[in-house]
């Protein structure tokens, strides 16, 4: 298992960013947490094996339909946490 952070860039506050890529961790058997920053980017905390954070990084560079993903920065992180499902946090 592999955890992965994940910061977007872009329009990614107030067009339902974080609703849609818990859905879309959710359907891709992820486990981890998606949050708003203070300076407009979302943090997500990622964990599952490689294909499904392969897909949910993909999903991540589009984004939901009405954001807009400047970029993106993502890092492997050595984490012996175990999250359990997918949240938001507020």
């Amino acid at each position: 298992m592999k955890t992965q952070e994940i910061f977007i860039h872009g329009k990614v506050q107030g067009v339902w960013f974080r609703k849609n890529a818990k859905g879309q961790a959710l359907k891709l058997g992820l486990f981890g947490w998606v949050k708003n920053l203070n300076d407009g980017t979302v943090q997500i905390m990622a964990q599952g094996d490689l294909e499904a954070l392969d897909l949910f990084l993909k999903w991540c560079n589009i984004g939901s339909p009405k954001s807009r993903v400047d970029k993106f920065d993502e890092l492997v992180v050595a984490s012996e946490a175990h999250f359990e499902g997918f949240v938001i946090i507020k």
